[in-house]
């Protein structure tokens, strides 16, 4: 048990200090434009590469239902539609989607 802790302590130790060190000592650089830009997207291309594959791996056999709920997630979401409705309003109509596939 105690080799479980400690080997608990040491992946944390090891996963929060190199995010601890670039941290406290960004704040005293100063980036170009151009790099504050490219690392004001990086959180948008993490998300992207994180969501992508989810999407398209959703059901094995219905392989285009990820697809329509993200696209009816995107146009919602570029008209500016609150994410509560986004939510609803996807999940709405991909059950209706699940709904009417077997009469297909």
């Amino acid at each position: 048990m105690i080799d479980a802790n400690l080997l608990i302590i040491g992946c944390a130790l090891v996963t929060f200090i190199p995010r601890l060190i670039p941290a406290i000592f960004v704040e005293k650089l100063n980036f170009s434009r151009d790099v504050e830009k490219f690392l004001n997207l990086i959180p948008y291309t993490a998300l992207a590469a994180l969501i992508c594959p989810g999407v398209l791996t959703v059901d094995s056999q219905l392989w285009y239902i990820g697809l329509i709920g993200a696209i009816i997630a995107a146009c919602l979401a570029w008209k500016k539609v609150p994410l509560g409705a986004i939510v609803i309003v996807t999940v709405v109509v991909l059950i209706a989607v699940y709904s009417i596939v077997p009469f297909f």
